[in-house]
């Protein structure tokens, strides 16, 4: 079980990503806690901002497949992993696993 922070990520898609990642837990940055994992929807924050803020922690961004800029965006940030938003519910829990630690 990991703990995923999530930036910029409005309530819709956070009931849709607690139903994609059962037995994680997702928090925002109201909470002391460290994250293990950042999740950060592209479209509604700055990827630099988030790189920035999380040098350390692995960052998965997402957004509409049609916003090329935000994908680039993330990717040059260096985010570890991005993807559109079509392949959450196929991709986002193996991403995690991936990602998140032992």
């Amino acid at each position: 079980m990991a703990t995923i922070l999530l930036c910029g990520v409005e309530l819709f898609m956070r009931g849709k990503l607690e139903a994609l990642l059962p037995g994680h837990r997702l928090i925002t940055v109201d909470h002391t806690e460290d994250p293990e994992l950042v999740l950060a929807d592209v479209s509604r924050v700055d990827p630099e901002e988030v790189a920035d803020a999380y040098p350390d922690i692995p960052i998965v961004g997402f957004t509409n497949h049609t916003d090329t800029s935000g994908l680039r965006a993330a990717h040059a940030a260096g985010f570890d992993q991005v993807l559109a938003k079509s392949a959450l519910g196929e991709r986002l829990e193996e991403v995690v696993a991936e990602l998140s630690p032992p």
